[in-house]
């Protein structure tokens, strides 16, 4: 057993784990400000990104769900890991030794631990299997996989492998390894036996299924032999801490990377159609895992082809790609045959915006993409995507086609089996749309199949949705679209050239401050000393260094009328005061949410990713520096730019000014109720001096030449 991770090396993993890197490995960020990026978030569901990022400072937060937070609980919610399992998963990732507290209370080996130990018992699973595929006994194996045009080289691209035909064959080399029962079983890769633990998998060829980073989390396996005691002609790692067959997408590690460049996914019926995509030019293809495509593995896709290039403007349907032929969606490569129709029709029960840019793509004589590609070769499986038709005309079609519509019954027919189908179309601004085109291809009146889809509708109940409405966030009429998200179409500034505060303009300034003091959802107010004090303190978390020290150290509480914000100063107090310069990023965030507590850590996160009225610093549309080598958190505290300093002394000097108002008017008010005398004549000298402060903390607001 060991104690708790020593404090040095938990900093020390802080410093070195990206944000950036980590969080995009399963979301497509965007840049969105300066140095903030947005994607969807991967904790809810949502249609329209608000989940905010800022590498730099090694903070997220999502406006939508109001969780946060810095790298570590990020690796926290995503694996499903408390504090400690979180450091020792980015330790491993970034190749830290932790050290452990000798003398500190013991404590037992938990799941988080046990996490570590089940992905490293997949790898080493992983790696027997390979070793295998080119034994003797593997020989039908190798035939099954060659007699699908895959060379040894295209096996060891993809993972092939062989599981023997013994009984625990895997189960003793995971034990010559250090492996225990007990994990073999929670990994499972062995069963419990009336003799002990077994091999799960036995005489089949095995592929790894991986996340999008690479790890091994399971296994498919394919049967090799008619005397298999498992009839089953494939199986799957059974649902363990770490594969969950719903979440799962065989060849995700493969396809990501062109999944987000292209905005196009591929799914395909199995493993060998996988390979025969990507063998034939077609990087975007994944395959579920032994069920069908639900609504976790849409969120997984949609998190991966999210487009924001309008910022706050939802984009939905098939969109033009830069520099590819074909555009935005997902294609499904179902069967033509009945099995296929139903498979098609499943799809229906995915939301309405994922559903308007999926397609299906069908090969002549029902073939499966391997299949086709060992008749008619590689350009025939590109054709086959190329030419894919639009999931609802697919269905539609396939209906209609079945009847003979020169024919009056056979009109009928057609309408009577379309009619349902446009029903269940939920996004009822397509609805009328997909009518008028079975009305023309049948050839009947629209008043026909309008009265039977609007009968079919009300007699399925359907959900209606409108998948191209925009999606609200909060309910502030300034907040549809989320902080940071889409600030150029939001408030109609134009970037520029790099280091050109766009802001210059006033009124540009006024309609961003407002617009963050309407998005924000931990104090519902907008007005002038609320938008002050708030874009303040997100100065002092984002740019501590801008704050003049000899300023800072004028304010008091009473300088806050916000109680939300007197307890952040209060918070900022008992972290230490303003930062030292070579305080790394990382550490800042920390000690401040630390000394902020539970109540005070959305808030922070949220002051973190907001933006603020300040030239753009960092290159958009590339990783933060420190995303390839290092964590951005773990350089200090970036030095503050002129504009901050500028814009960092005006917000001080009108805390200050709005301090010295509340004080004046307070001691005006005392002043006329005492009688004439020494009293009153020192009070009103004590107001002058206030007065003459006012002026010249009035005069730096704005002839500040910082």
């Amino acid at each position: 057993m060991a104690g708790m991770i020593l404090k040095e090396d938990v900093e020390k993993v802080r410093a070195s784990a990206d944000l950036y890197d980590i969080v995009s490995a399963s979301v497509t960020l965007r840049p969105s400000g300066t140095g903030t990026y947005v994607g969807l978030c991967p904790f809810h569901d949502e249609k329209t990104g608000s989940f905010n990022v800022r590498p730099n400072l090694g903070v997220w937060h999502c406006f939508g769900c109001g969780l946060g937070g810095d790298v570590f609980k990020y690796v926290e919610r995503q694996e499903n890991v408390d504090f400690r399992g979180a450091v020792e998963l980015l330790a491993d990732r970034y190749h830290i030794e932790l050290h452990y507290e000798q003398n500190g209370p013991a404590r037992p080996e938990h799941a988080d631990s046990k996490r570590t130990r089940l992905l490293e018992a997949n790898e080493e699973a992983q790696r027997f299997f390979v070793s295998q595929i080119m034994s003797k006994e593997a020989l039908a194996a190798r035939k099954l996989l060659g007699g699908r045009n895959f060379t040894q080289a295209d096996c060891e691209r993809f993972g092939c492998g062989y599981a023997p035909q013994g009984w625990d064959n895997l189960v003793r080399h995971l034990a010559g390894k250090g492996f225990t029962q007990q994990e073999m079983l929670d990994a499972g890769l062995a069963r419990q036996g009336q003799r002990g633990i077994y091999d799960y998998f036995r005489g089949r060829v095995t592929w790894p299924i991986r996340d999008s980073t690479g790890r091994t989390l399971g296994f498919g396996a394919r049967k090799l032999y008619d005397d298999d005691q498992i009839s089953a002609k494939y199986i799957n790692t059974p649902d363990t801490q770490l594969y969950r067959k719903t979440q799962v997408l065989y060849g995700i590690d493969l396809a990501k990377a062109a999944i987000v460049k292209k905005r196009q996914v591929v799914i395909v019926e199995g493993y060998t159609d996988v390979m025969a995509m990507h063998l034939a030019g077609i990087d975007t293809a994944v395959a579920t895992c032994g069920t069908a495509f639900g609504m976790e593995h849409a969120k997984i896709v949609r998190r991966l082809i999210a487009d924001d290039s309008l910022g706050g403007i939802q984009l939905i349907g098939p969109l033009k790609v830069e520099g590819q032929a074909l555009s935005s969606r997902i294609v499904f490569t179902f069967d033509g045959d009945a099995a296929g129709q139903k498979a098609a029709l499943h799809a229906f029960g995915l939301d309405s915006a994922f559903l308007s840019q999926t397609f299906v793509a069908v090969a002549d004589d029902n073939l499966d993409p391997c299949d086709l590609r060992i008749e008619r070769g590689n350009e025939a499986v590109r054709s086959l995507i190329g030419h894919a038709k639009p999931l609802f005309d697919f269905v539609i079609d396939a209906a209609i086609n079945r009847f003979d519509t020169t024919y009056a019954t056979g009109q009928m027919g057609a309408v009577k089996a379309a009619a349902p189908l446009i029903a269940q179309i939920r996004d009822r601004s397509l609805v009328d749309l997909y009518t008028r085109k079975a009305t023309r291809r049948i050839g009947v009146d629209l008043d026909i199949m309008r009265r039977e889809v609007n009968a079919a509708r009300a007699r399925l109940n359907v959900r209606e949705d409108d998948a191209y409405a925009p999606k609200r966030r909060f309910g502030a009429s300034g907040g549809a679209n989320g902080a940071g998200n889409g600030m150029a179409a939001a408030d109609g500034t134009h970037r520029g050239e790099q280091g050109r505060n766009p802001y210059d303009d006033p009124a540009r300034r006024r309609a961003l401050e407002h617009r963050d003091a309407a998005e924000q959802t931990y104090f519902r107010i907008d007005d002038a000393v609320f938008i002050a004090e708030q874009q303040f303190m997100a100065m002092l978390i984002q740019v501590p260094r801008a704050i003049d020290r000899e300023m800072f150290g004028r304010l008091a509480l009473a300088s806050f009328m916000t109680p939300v914000f007197r307890t952040m100063f209060q918070a900022v107090a008992a972290a230490g005061g303003l930062p030292g310069d070579d305080t790394p990023q990382g550490l800042w965030m920390h000690n401040l949410t630390k000394a902020g507590g539970p109540m005070l850590e959305s808030t922070i996160n949220e002051l973190a990713v907001m933006p603020l009225p300040l030239p753009e610093s960092d290159r958009q549309g590339e990783p933060p520096a420190g995303a390839q080598s290092g964590g951005a958190a773990a350089a200090q505290l970036k030095p503050a730019s002129k504009e901050e300093r500028r814009y960092a002394a005006e917000l001080i000097a009108k805390l200050l000014d709005m301090g010295l108002m509340r004080r004046i008017g307070a001691a005006k008010r005392k002043m006329a109720a005492l009688p004439d005398g020494g009293e009153k004549i020192a009070l009103l000298g004590e107001i002058t001096r206030m007065e003459t402060e006012r002026k010249d903390l009035q005069s730096q607001i704005y002839n500040s030449g910082v």
